[in-house]
Formats: C-alpha cells, structure tokens, sequence
C-alpha cells in the first residue's frame, strides 16, 4: 500500500532519543520531532535544559522523559537507553549531536586536548551507537542519525582535533550502515554547514574566519539551525526507508563552491 507524502514523512508514535538535544542543532531537531507527532526525549548533561526542553517538548503535546547522559560515560548511556525502554518499549530514532570543538594551532594542542575531543565526537558517537543500535538490532527496525561537519570532507584552520573526529564520525557511519543493514537499521549522518550554535560562536565572532566563511558560501549567510529539520525528519521518517550510509550536507552550497 503506497503511503501519502504526509505519512511518509510523519513521526507519529516513533520514540525518538537525542543525544546533545537541549541546546543548538540538537534542540531545534528535538522539537521539530515533536511537532513531527514523535515521543522525544532530549538529553544532555546539563539536567536542568533536560527539564526545561522536556517542558517545551510537552507543550507541543509529545511524550518525554526528563533523563540527563553523557557520552563520555557508557553507563550513563546504557542507563538512559534503559529508561526509555522501560517507559515506552522501544527506540525507533537516535539522534547524536553531542560534540566539543577546541580552536589552537595544532603544534600547541596537548595530549589531554586531543583526546578530550575525539572522546566526545568519536568515541561518544560510537558509544551511543552500539548501545542504541544493539536495541534496534533486536527490533529489526530503526533509524540513527549521526552529526558530521564540513571538517568531514574540507578543512578549517586550527581545529584539527575536531576535524579528525568528524572525519572519523563520517566513516563510523558508513561502516555501520553496511554492518547493520541486513538487521533493518539505517544509519546516516547530517553535516550541517556553519550555524551559529553555542559550540563555535566564539570562533564566529572573529570577523576574518566569518568573512572567509561566507565568502566560500554561495547563500552568503549562516544557517539558522531550524532548517536542519527537515533533513532530520527525512531521514528518521520512511521517507528514507532505502538510504543509509550517506552522509547528507545542509551546508548553502559550502561543499559545491569552487573557485
């Protein structure tokens, strides 16, 4: 039976987690999962954005859990998958957009540095991959959505730590989405282009990387992170249902721009 666009693209009654999902990119595709008829639960470490992004999630009439995690810590994981289990019997979508991002010429990055970043991309990205995709494994069905970068194909200055972790992050996901596949789960990956969220404002208000920005952008502008929406809900709806592995950019043509 061949579906309307509408139910193609409805979330209605899928348990949608998002990880990073109170403040910036993750926020904005919580919400819009809840206006998408989704159960939504965003979570991060910071409890008190959990209850007060829980609260707007409820206002748009979806079902939430107030649970904080963190991706550095397995456990936290394992616990908040369990809750959400246990309350609603299911997890039809992750979402990770969990992240760190340090700028420094890369002769002065630390050992520690380094490693703080690739543990929140990389590693937490795999973490939260493995614990949701084992349940979703289970189920024969769901839908994980990872966040990639610009840095995953192109490079910027003086992030490199964070580049190799996105990198790292694309190829996860390409991995996992042929691994899984046969066991109905899809994985792919967003990349958003430059939006202005609380990870790289600081790096945005330096006037020249701004400038060098959007010189190389031909929407001669930042994105506003609700238009990573609709993307998000392609790819967690059944509007998708044949691709996984793919890595799609919401960028204003950064990727496409040449000389």
């Amino acid at each position: 039976m061949e579906m309307t666009p509408a139910e193609l693209f409805s979330l209605h009654n899928k348990v949608a987690v998002v990880l990073g999902g109170t403040s910036g990119i993750g926020r904005a595709i919580a919400l819009a999962f809840a206006r998408a008829e989704a159960a939504v639960i965003a979570s991060s470490r910071d409890q008190a954005r959990v209850e007060s992004t829980a609260a707007e999630i409820e206002k748009l009439g979806a079902k939430t859990l107030r649970r904080n995690s963190n991706v550095h810590d397995r456990a936290s994981l394992e616990g908040l998958c369990g809750d959400i289990i246990d309350a609603f019997g299911r997890v039809d979508v992750l979402v990770v957009t969990s992240g760190l991002l340090t700028k420094s010429p890369t002769i002065e990055v630390t050992d520690d540095d380094w490693a703080r970043v690739i543990d929140a991309n990389l590693n937490g990205s795999f973490r939260a991959n493995q614990i949701f995709g084992r349940r979703m494994i289970a189920q024969k069905t769901g839908s994980i959505i990872n966040t990639c970068s610009m840095t995953t194909f192109v490079t910027f200055n003086e992030v490199t730590a964070y580049a190799a972790s996105k990198s790292g992050v694309g190829m996860l996901t390409k991995q996992l989405a042929c691994e899984w596949a046969p066991f109905g789960v899809r994985v792919n990956a967003i990349a958003p282009g430059v939006f202005r969220t609380p990870l790289n404002t600081k790096a945005l208000d330096i006037p020249e990387r701004a400038a060098a920005i959007l010189s190389r952008t031909p929407m001669n502008r930042f994105g506003d992170v609700n238009e990573l929406a609709g993307a998000a809900i392609f790819l967690a709806s059944d509007a998708s249902s044949f691709v996984t592995g793919t890595i799609l950019p919401v960028d204003g043509g950064f990727l496409a721009k040449g000389i």
